[in-house]
């Protein structure tokens, strides 16, 4: 463009030059040819003029063509930017999509419909209770009676001979033991639902436990997953134990934690007083190379003790006695002559300190839990103060309160339910565990024997609200209001809540079952009661009423 500007003026320059005004006519002398000239210098300025034109349009076009170069520059930038803006709203919108499809499906799964954050925790959530025929409590208390009353006086004449049993089944165990070598086992307890008085289904299985400590000089040292150290979310629940010897220092000392030189010695410990993984731990029951007790040896160890204290007493009895099931190391049967045979189990377990929470060698397993992460790690039971929970309460409640009947009842329809249709996640334990959260959020005239229908329908709306939020948090982990006569450790009140029902969330097909098979018992209650009530006055049955929860 410069170079076009330069010949523009070039031109005028020469065209200002050339013209005869240029030139006084008093100093020169006109030609006498003087039209010829001014003609032809026309047609000169002419064909400058247009040589001008078309030198201004050639400008003109390379304007044009700069201005859109550079438009075009400015367009393709833009585009870039709109392009790097366009990717990342791109991949957030991908985002915000995947997440509600999530929760789209989880929330499809159970069925549930919102009713708004205004109703009370133990409103209706859902379908559940749409039209489901609910049996009045005169049903419910005629049921009771002749159904599930009956049997208190076989688990009272049950327990007395199984507790007579093993107690001399354990005095011949410590008999055939090397008190020097073996484990120190001590009298057993029984817990669960046989010794709670609300076990209805049949057959009949007393749970005992057997606390059991190392031979001198070792010792238990137990870590919960609450006590500090990090433990992983599958392993919530559960501790370790640690065998050492009893005058070893708690807190260790440096030269179990650095190496030393080959010409230091630590002046506190010997190299034959320092507590290594040896064979002799092995023999203590330990995992292989490791100083943790391991539940696989320990349930090894105890049923060969078992079947040496069987074979010493055996003489004595007019029947046999076996392990029963291979998953259930400590399950015993009891079989007479006649066929009859009677269940129970007796476990090792460890006691945590000096409390009366355990440490349980082996818990059956339900379709919801998962597997335990090692043999080293044991689950930690609350069974005994569960039961002093439930007597402290008891006592406290009117004469013939309704609490245990409740428990009753719905352990008697989901355990008939699930014979139909199949296990689900839902155990009696979780079973009871709403009944304990309920006994400590209800006053207790609210028990009294008239309630027994509200009572059961508060249950199973906590149940309903549980699974819909997949959320049922054990009773004592977290729960700072625990009664402070049962003497409970404070390291668990202290301890994060744990969620009961958190497998729900990683088994999603367990928990589609499990959500299946309430609904089914909802639906089939008053026909699985009245399976029952064949004798009962028309009057009573007549009574059986439609009730939305």
């Amino acid at each position: 463009m410069p170079v076009g500007i330069f010949r523009v003026c070039l031109v005028v320059i020469t065209a200002i030059v050339n013209h005869p005004l240029l030139f006084p006519k008093e100093n020169g002398t006109v030609p006498e040819n003087s039209k010829e000239i001014i003609q032809k210098m026309k047609e000169r300025e002419e064909s400058l003029r247009l040589e001008q034109l078309r030198l201004e349009q050639e400008i003109a076009e390379q304007e044009t063509t700069q201005k859109a170069l550079e438009k075009a520059a400015e367009v393709v930038e833009e585009s870039k930017e709109e392009k790097g803006h366009w990717d990342m709203w791109t991949a957030l919108s991908m985002v915000i999509f995947l997440l509600i499809e999530l929760w789209r499906q989880d929330f499809q799964e159970g069925n549930w419909q919102d009713t708004g954050g205004e109703e009370d925790d133990m409103a209706v959530l859902g379908k559940a209770f749409k039209g489901v025929v609910f049996p009045d409590k005169a049903v419910l208390a005629t049921f009771y009676e002749k159904r599930i009353l009956g049997t208190t006086g076989d688990m009272a004449r049950m327990r007395e001979m199984v507790e007579g049993f093993a107690d001399d089944l354990l005095e011949a165990l410590r008999s055939v033991c090397n008190r020097d070598a073996d484990m120190e086992v001590e009298d057993c307890m029984g817990v669960g639902s046989m010794y709670e008085n609300w076990r209805v289904r049949k057959p009949f299985v007393c749970d005992l436990i057997v606390p059991f400590a190392p031979p001198e000089p070792y010792c238990f040292r137990s870590q919960t997953w609450c006590s500090g150290d990090s433990f992983p979310p599958d392993k919530q629940g559960y501790g370790t134990i640690e065998v050492c010897r009893a005058d070893e220092n708690v807190t260790g000392c440096i030269c179990d934690k650095t190496k030393l030189g080959e010409d230091m010695l630590c002046l506190l410990h010997s190299q034959t007083n320092t507590t290594k993984p040896t064979n002799e731990m092995e023999d203590l029951l330990c995992f292989k190379n490791s100083q943790y007790l391991d539940a696989d040896q320990v349930m090894k160890w105890f049923q060969i003790a078992v079947t040496k204290a069987w074979n010493r007493i055996s003489h004595k009895y007019e029947f046999d006695l076996s392990f029963s099931l291979l998953d259930s190391p400590g399950a015993l049967k009891i079989k007479f002559r006649s066929g009859k045979s009677v269940s129970f189990n007796l476990t090792p377990v460890v006691q945590y300190e000096n409390s009366d929470v355990y440490f349980i060698s082996h818990f059956p397993r339900s379709s919801l839990g998962g597997d335990v992460p090692s043999s080293t790690h044991w689950f930690v039971t609350f069974a005994v103060y569960e039961r002093r929970f439930i007597q402290l309460v008891s006592k406290m409640l009117p004469a013939n309160a309704c609490h245990v009947s409740c428990l009753q009842i719905l352990s008697f329809l989901h355990g008939k339910q699930c014979s139909l249709t199949g296990p689900s996640g839902l155990t009696n334990y979780h079973l009871k565990t709403v009944l304990l959260h309920l006994l400590q959020a209800r006053a207790s005239q609210d028990w009294a024997p008239e309630n027994l229908e509200a009572r059961l329908q508060d249950m199973l709306k906590y149940l309903e609200k549980c699974l819909h939020e997949k959320k049922l948090y054990h009773f004592f982990i977290g729960n700072m209001k625990v009664p402070a006569e049962l003497g409970f450790p404070i390291i668990f009140q202290r301890a994060e809540p744990l969620n009961l029902f958190r497998p729900f969330v990683l088994r999603r097909e367990v928990y589609r079952k499990t959500v299946d098979t309430f609904h089914e018992m909802l639906r089939n209650m008053s026909a699985l009661i009245n399976e029952y009530m064949v004798h009962v006055p028309l009057a009573h049955t007549n009574g059986i009423r439609k009730e939305s929860l």
